[in-house]
């Protein structure tokens, strides 16, 4: 028989909630993304080099169907939410400072974002306005 040093309340062995008060939902997260990011990558790659030789409006018309342009939008999202989540523990783990720690994390979300909102402008305008 062992004998197991477990701190955690009753409710909290429940709930399954750790140090951080997520439990496994980054965990999860951070996973699911890696995952939709295989498939994602090798559309996005796909297109990209179906792009090589054409000229910019067939470019264009090929950023302009929905279905490619969809999938790009997902491609863009989804990296960019991976990359959020994957500093975001990264920050957590190894930045001890409180202070320190939120501006990183309020960066790290502001970086990201301005990722993903940029590539997805930069792709509209090709889409729609040529």
């Amino acid at each position: 028989m062992t004998i197991q040093n477990d701190m955690r309340t009753p409710l909290k062995k429940v709930r399954g909630l750790g140090a951080a008060r997520d439990g496994t939902e980054h965990f999860w997260h951070q996973r699911l993304t890696a995952a939709l990011n295989i498939p994602l990558t090798f559309i996005l790659f796909g297109v990209v080099a179906a792009t090589f030789g054409l000229g910019f409006e067939e470019t264009r018309a090929l950023f302009a169907n929905p279905i490619i342009g969809l999938l790009l939008a997902a491609a863009i999202i989804n990296i960019a939410w991976h990359m959020k989540l994957g500093m975001q523990m990264v920050i957590e783990d190894y930045v001890h400072s409180d202070g320190m720690k939120a501006l990183l994390l309020l960066a790290n979300n502001a970086y990201c974002a301005a990722v993903a909102l940029i590539a997805l402008y930069a792709l509209i305008k090709l889409a729609l306005l040529g």
